[in-house]
């Protein structure tokens, strides 16, 4: 799914808004996006318009905050045995 969210100014507090659309939908979420976006350079009240997608097919299997002891994050590396990181400063 895709939800929009934005806030619309209601006197001194702003008021929470959203609207969900589809995992197939992506344009039309964008449009409406926009179309808030719009509103707001025409003088309406709303900011903070920000798009977010949990789609099924692009979700991570569970446990990745609790990878193995031996996990590595870099996708590559040509040669295991070379350090990570920067080499140290040589001393002034």
């Amino acid at each position: 799914m895709i939800v929009v969210f934005w806030l619309e100014a209601a006197g001194d507090a702003a008021q929470p808004r959203h609207a969900v659309f589809g995992p197939a939908a992506l344009g039309e979420a964008l449009r409406f996006a926009e179309s808030l976006r719009a509103r707001r350079r025409a003088g309406e009240a709303i900011s903070h318009v920000a798009i977010q997608s949990e789609l099924p097919d692009a979700v991570g299997p569970a446990g990745v905050a609790d990878p193995d002891q031996g996990y590595a994050h870099y996708k590559r590396r040509l040669d295991p045995a070379v350090p990570l990181g920067r080499p140290p400063r040589p001393p002034k």
